[in-house]
This record gives C-alpha cells, structure tokens and sequence, in this order.
C-alpha cells in the first residue's frame, strides 16, 4: 500500500470520527467532502443558527506535531475562498459563519479527539 493510499485512508477514517464526535456534541451535518472548483472542505456542520466548516486532521502519533499545527495560512486562505464560496452557492450569505479544526491522534494508545472551536477568522 502506498503512502498516499494510507494517508487517504487514515484521513477518511479520522473524518468519520470526527463526524460522530460532532454529531455528539450537537452538530447538524450539512454535507461531508464538499468540493468545489476552488477546493475541498472536510465537513460542513451547523451548530444553532451558524454555518461551521471544519477541517479535520488526523495522524496517527505526534511524531510531526499535533494535527491542528499542520493548518497554515496558505490552507486558510483556502478554506476561506472555498467557504465564501459554499455559502454564496448555497444562499447562505446572511448566515453566521466560523471555522472549526477537529484534531484527532488514533494510535495504537487509542484515540484523542480535541476540538478548536472558532479556530481562525475568514482569511481572503
């Protein structure tokens, strides 16, 4: 199995976790994997009357840092161009909005899920 391939894999298996944790805590979910021609965001969620995208990073020790380390401003500004643009396609402009991260570690210890609400502004 390639690297790449245990990377997606370990990606999809940390989104469904995350899913589950959010869903838990209250969380609608809107949509997983939205894509569009300017990018991807991990989950689109509700929580009360605000729109919450999140990006979701697993890993599976701390050999490179915590996962919530590895969102620079470049994935950011991404993620904020890919947002303005859900919510303009979606008519949801009037809507509150932020930006979530879900961290997970899932090693052979077992998992630790940590959640950073609010975790940057729109960066455009």
């Amino acid at each position: 199995m390639s690297r790449d391939t245990s990377g997606r894999r370990l990606g999809a298996l940390g989104e469904e976790r995350a899913e589950a944790f959010l869903r838990e805590r209250g969380y609608r979910i809107r949509e997983r994997n939205y894509r569009c021609p300017l990018g991807e965001i991990d989950i689109v969620a509700e929580e009360g009357d605000t729109i919450v995208f999140v990006e979701v990073k697993t890993r599976k020790g701390l050999a490179f840092g915590w996962p919530k380390e590895a969102i620079g401003r470049r994935k950011m500004r991404k993620l904020s161009q890919v947002a303005s643009f859900y919510l303009k396609e979606k008519g949801l402009l009037e809507r509150k909005a932020r930006f979530d991260v879900v961290s997970i570690i899932l090693s052979p210890e077992g998992e630790d899920i940590e959640i950073l609400p609010n975790a940057f502004d729109l960066a455009l």
